[in-house]
């Protein structure tokens, strides 16, 4: 019988790639020394780019080439998120959306850097990060040591901890896939924790979409005077430029706003306060972001908060499902929460800062307070939804006791009692041998039955051919068993005939002897 032999189709796995030879150290310092530099030039042509388009739209500025590149350079400090000292006065609400772009330009640098150098361990990292952050800080430290005699100055602490900080922080979000890091944070912790933090990076993008829907919905309502403010900047293209490059460039800025407005702390600029509950202020800068503020307080502006209660009940649907418990789910919906309130923290405290000397100064987003109330906008309404809407815990159920149906046992056979014969004779003992030679021969016919095979019946519905072909293996055997058993008694029981028609040939000669030497009467002793 041949046995059919399945293969797998499952592909063997690919053998791995052949290691790649190290670089010399030559070409390590060439590769790091391009990742650090490159970013930082750049971003200083990114500026001066932006400036140079200004400039030559608008006709009342008139700025050399040495000029741009030369205000370029305070720019560029700027784009990292350094305050800038304009005399006595301190400029340090910074847009935030050049912040990003430089931060995308060092984060792919560093990816590359880290790439060329085929680097796969987390503690690998910092052979990239580190000479990229620390180029920054040392470029942005010389900047502000140089600007000092200008008119335009920057404190030489801030400037080197914020460019190393902004760089290192993008340089590690570069190389974050290539060096796993994200794999080795997560092996550390539960499922639990990081399913809370993906619906927490879920909720920081609900809540900004939340703040650009508030936005917008101020900017619709009061379209009218943001047409008029963008009017006031200038007829000419380059003014009208200026200020459209100047609103996208806060555009992030206002959002955050919007959506601390929304969730309920607001914001002030000066003695002016904007909140939901109080609304206090006289006049508004000349920018069109600032049209989204209301003009008026009424209880209208309390359905804003729907847009981050929204969200909170979204993050809630989501994580009704990470955990099978409910305090299990409580601790990734906390998680989540945490990472929210987190991230609002850091946006609002780079929000708002010193508005030079005005009345509008300065611009203050309150860090602590936005962070608690992001937190309890997501923490709250998403805890009960996944504590309530998660799937139910089975409760301790007794199992049912079921009858059980003995099976059908088929009685033993009762031995019989042998018959007791009591010999008063000789004639008697024979009949007793004779007796015993019939027992012999049922207990070996008792024998031969318990010893038969159990007859097979093979069942025509069967279609596995080797379980068949087994079946009728062991039939064979048994057959074969039962005739051997059968010869084996049929030579016992010619043994026994022998040996019993010996014992009677024994017997008899045995009488004849006694007759002829006694008398033997019929009646018996118990008649006389």
């Amino acid at each position: 019988m041949t046995v059919p032999v399945l293969q797998s189709t499952q592909r063997r796995p690919a053998a791995p790639p052949a290691r790649r030879p190290a670089r010399s150290r030559q070409a390590r310092v060439r590769v790091l020394a391009y990742a650090a530099i490159a970013p930082i030039v750049g971003g200083y042509a990114m500026v001066a780019t932006v400036l140079a388009v200004v400039v030559a739209s608008a006709s009342n500025i008139q700025l050399t080439v040495p000029g741009v590149l030369l205000a370029a350079i305070p720019g560029w400090l700027a784009a990292h998120h350094v305050p800038l000292g304009l005399g006595t006065h301190s400029f340090a609400v910074l847009p935030l959306l050049p912040t990003a772009l430089l931060m995308v330009l060092v984060a792919r640098s560093a990816s590359r850097a880290a790439g060329r150098l085929h680097l796969h361990e987390p503690s690998q990292a910092r052979l990239v990060v580190f000479p990229i952050a620390g180029a920054h800080a040392v470029v942005g430290l010389t900047i502000a040591l140089v600007l000092r005699s200008g008119p335009v100055t920057v404190s030489p602490p801030a400037a080197f901890f914020g460019c190393g900080a902004v760089a290192a922080l993008a340089a590690t979000i570069g190389v974050v896939r290539r060096c796993c890091l994200l794999d080795v944070a997560f092996s550390r912790v539960d499922p639990v924790v990081v399913r809370g933090l993906r619906a927490g990076a879920m909720g920081v993008a609900g809540m900004a979409a939340a703040g650009a829907l508030v936005l917008a919905f101020g900017l619709i309502t009061h379209w009218t005077t943001a047409t008029a403010i963008f009017e006031q900047s200038g007829s000419e293209l380059g003014s009208e430029f200026g200020m459209f490059l100047l609103t996208v460039a806060y555009l992030p800025n206002a959002i955050v706003a919007a959506l601390s407005f929304a969730m309920g702390p607001g914001f002030t600029m000066g003695t002016f306060s904007v909140t939901p509950l109080h609304l206090a202020i006289a006049k508004l800068p000349a920018v069109p972001l600032f049209a989204a503020v209301p003009a008026n307080q009424s209880r209208t502006l309390l359905g804003l908060m729907i847009a981050p209660l929204v969200v909170g009940l979204f993050l809630g649907w989501t994580c009704r499902r990470i955990a099978p418990r409910p305090l299990a789910r409580l601790r990734g919906v906390a998680v989540a929460a945490a990472v929210v309130g987190g991230t609002a923290f850091l946006l609002a405290a780079l929000t708002g800062g010193r508005l030079g000397g005005g009345v509008f100064s300065p611009v203050t987003v309150p860090a602590g307070l936005v962070g608690a109330v992001a937190l309890g906008w997501v923490l709250i309404p998403a805890g009960l939804v996944a504590f309530f809407a998660g799937p139910k815990q089975a409760r301790n159920v007794r199992p049912v006791p079921v009858a059980v149906v003995p099976e059908a046992v088929e009685p033993e056979p009762v031995a019989e009692a042998e018959p007791v014969i009591e010999a008063d004779d000789l004639e008697a003992d024979g009949e007793a041998e004779d007796i015993e030679a019939d027992d012999l021969e049922e207990d070996v016919e008792d024998e031969d039955f318990e010893d038969e095979p159990e007859s097979y019946e093979y069942d025509p519905g069967e279609e596995d051919q080797e379980e068949d072909e087994r079946d009728y293996e062991e039939l064979d055997e048994a057959e074969e068993e039962a005739e051997f058993e059968d010869d084996v008694m049929a030579e016992l029981e010619a043994e026994a005939d022998a040996e019993l028609a010996a014992e009677d040939e024994a017997a008899e000669s045995t009488v004849d002897e006694a007759d002829g030497d006694e008398d033997h009467s019929t009646a018996r002793p118990d008649d006389k």
